[in-house]
């Protein structure tokens, strides 16, 4: 190990002496910085000082999800990991989506925590500049150089214009540039340019002064204002309205701006990251968008490539989404997965994984589980490849099961266990096919 680089820190939580003795000789032999705490309110105070915190979900003084739930309003919240011997599978994915990347259950396998520990930091001593960060699926070439075009650009105080289709991921890279900058202690706020009525809008950005309209019975900070320090991110920029468009664009070139209503004249020292799924250029010249601002906005443009561009990345971000689900696919739902053209991106593969996680009854997804539009052939497909999908998933499932019944010589149980169901679930499946 590179006794020059730091080494990340660990901080275990939990109440009972044995396990904290028991983690922290395991992660300090890996190479990891570790200290111990026993109490949720050690966890709140000190726990910007970590980059890892395991923590457990039953403590003396405050329950790890409160913790976790307190952690996450802090400016600067550590990464989380639960321990649990209590929690079933619901609670351990809301808790994961309230913002723990992962749960481990006691008594915890030392070789499951050291491989989470490394995937969530990265091994010590690693030192792979290129490697993506936690919790970015990076495969493929296009999505490792529009990585490479992000840490580029972050340092330096540029507009970054993220252009991309809608669910590609474009506010994780915009997230990605406010950390890697040089203000990742800065304020990050963050403004769907679509979702803001456009009355609404000129207040929601710039602020106002009380009295400047019906309602208006306190001054209010804009967002740009709330940003001052930090990182203001304009998604879907191509939907401003355009009577605040010229507003914007003085408050990107001079940093000046007014509330409605205020003659006072303010400025902010926001770093702008924008996004859009829209072709700019296009609206342009259609006038639905200043040229000005566009040209403005546009100082460091990066796409993003929708997944069917970059189909390396697909499987492994299929992993990454039903990995808090303790889920995997089959071999025929991972075909399948791999060869849909995802319209809707990364959103509609995570969406389409966790419905076929509720739906599945077992560790393993199969077909069936998946939502029939993955099975639908696509127009375009080579049956020399292999590009022809069978559209019904009861046949594809009936197949599934008759090879699993054939491996295992006719044993249902065996055949359960290799499909991943319950032996009850394979014999209603039987029944309901006729075999």
């Amino acid at each position: 190990m590179d006794e020059a680089r730091p080494r990340p820190a660990v901080a275990v939580v939990d109440d009972d002496p044995a396990q904290r003795i028991l983690l922290r000789g395991a992660l300090e032999a890996a190479g990891f910085a570790v200290t111990e705490w026993a109490t949720g309110a050690e966890a709140l105070a000190r726990g910007a000082a970590c980059d890892l915190m395991l923590l457990d979900v039953r403590l003396p003084d405050l329950g790890g999800l409160e913790v976790l739930a307190r952690l996450q309003q802090t400016e600067r919240p550590p990464r989380v990991m639960l321990l649990t011997a209590y929690m079933d599978l619901r609670d351990a994915v809301a808790a994961v989506k309230a913002g723990a990347l992962d749960y481990l259950e006691k008594p915890v396998d030392l070789d499951e925590l050291l491989t989470a520990v490394e995937d969530a930091l990265g091994a010590p001593g690693r030192g792979d500049a290129d490697a993506p960060p936690p919790g970015v699926v990076a495969e493929s070439a296009s999505m490792r150089e529009t990585l490479r075009a992000v840490r580029r650009a972050a340092p330096a105080d540029i507009t970054v214009l993220l252009l991309g289709e809608s669910g590609t991921g474009k506010e994780v890279l915009a997230r990605l540039l406010h950390a890697w900058g040089a203000r990742p202690d800065g304020p990050w706020v963050a403004v769907n340019c679509g979702a803001v009525p456009p009355a609404l809008f000129e207040s929601h950005l710039f602020g106002h002064e009380k009295g400047a309209f019906t309602g208006a019975e306190a001054r209010r900070a804009g967002c740009l204002e709330a940003a001052h320090g930090g990182t203001l991110f304009l998604d879907e920029i191509g939907e401003l309205p355009p009577e605040v468009q010229p507003k914007l664009l003085r408050a990107l070139e001079s940093g000046a701006f007014r509330r409605v209503g205020g003659a006072e004249e303010l400025r902010s020292d926001a770093r702008i990251v924008a996004a859009t799924n829209r072709d700019l250029e296009a609206e342009v010249a259609a006038g639905r968008f200043r040229g000005d601002l566009y040209y403005r906005v546009n100082a460091f443009p990066v796409r993003i490539a929708p997944l069917r561009e970059r189909r390396e990345d697909i499987l492994p971000l299929a992993a990454h989404f039903l990995r808090p689900h303790r889920r995997r696919l089959s071999s025929a739902a991972e075909r399948l997965v791999a060869a849909h053209d995802w319209p809707g991106n990364a959103r509609e593969l995570r969406n389409a994984l966790e419905r076929a996680a509720i739906l599945s009854t077992g560790s393993v997804i199969l077909p069936g589980d998946l939502p029939p539009a993955v099975g639908r052939p696509r127009a375009d497909a080579d049956p020399a490849r292999g590009g022809v999908l069978v559209g019904d998933m009861g046949e594809i499932q009936r197949r599934a099961i008759l090879e699993a019944l054939e491996k295992t010589g006719g044993n249902k149980t065996r055949a359960a266990e290799l499909l991943g169901i319950s032996r009850r679930s394979l014999v209603y499946k039987l029944r309901s096919y006729g075999m």
